[in-house]
């Protein structure tokens, strides 16, 4: 009968009067500070000359997202012509730093802030560089003119790469720097961008 008693006990999941019920251990979860025994961590972004004034006069623009809503700390090294940025004791989340860097990397790049701040906001977001010569080895006058048909008259031609793709893109000199995401660009439409891109570089007479 005490078997009985004692096997319709751990059916319905009591506890038997032999055995003391055992509590799982709950932990909290760890804050980005005790990650690293408390030591803040930090990221650096190097600024060129050429960026610091737009820089300078978008600066609020960057330092309210970036400490206000990501809790991260940033400052501008003029010495080191940089950009420093280091977590805090509230800083909600590590990925925090790392989205904060990438932002300011895009900026510093030539993204407009607009479509900067959207690497703050969501994950899949990343942004892939590549140059002229990577395509094809074009001097002189050559490069000159395959960068002005990547963007076409009145930058038609980028933008209809941009709106094609869901893309932002950037030329800078002989560098080209596109921002996109893995979810809204899929596979073939990103075969598409760079095909197009190639195509109006291959276009150019070496």
């Amino acid at each position: 009968m005490e078997v009985d008693n004692a096997a319709s006990a751990a059916a319905a999941g009591e506890p038997s009067s032999g055995a003391m019920a055992v509590e799982k251990p709950r932990f909290e979860a760890l804050t980005p500070s005790e990650m690293n025994s408390g030591k803040p961590q930090f990221r650096k972004v190097p600024v060129p000359q050429h960026r610091f004034a737009p820089l300078k006069k978008a600066w609020m623009d960057i330092y309210t997202p970036v400490y206000e809503h990501m809790k991260i700390d940033i400052r501008m090294n003029l010495k080191a012509r940089r950009v420093e940025l280091k977590t805090r004791q509230d800083t909600p989340d590590m990925s925090n730093l790392q989205k904060c860097a990438d932002f300011v990397h895009a900026f510093i790049l030539g993204f407009d802030i607009a479509d900067a701040v959207a690497l703050l906001r969501l994950d899949d977001l990343y942004v892939d560089s590549f140059e002229i010569k990577d395509v094809k080895t074009l001097r002189g006058e050559h490069l000159s003119r395959a960068i002005g048909r990547l963007s076409g008259k009145g930058g038609k031609t980028k933008y209809a790469i941009e709106n094609s793709t869901r893309t932002r893109i950037v030329i800078a000199d002989t560098k080209i720097h596109i921002l996109g995401s893995f979810v809204n660009i899929k596979e073939e439409q990103a075969l598409k961008l760079h095909s197009d891109l190639h195509t109006v570089l291959k276009s150019s007479r070496s």
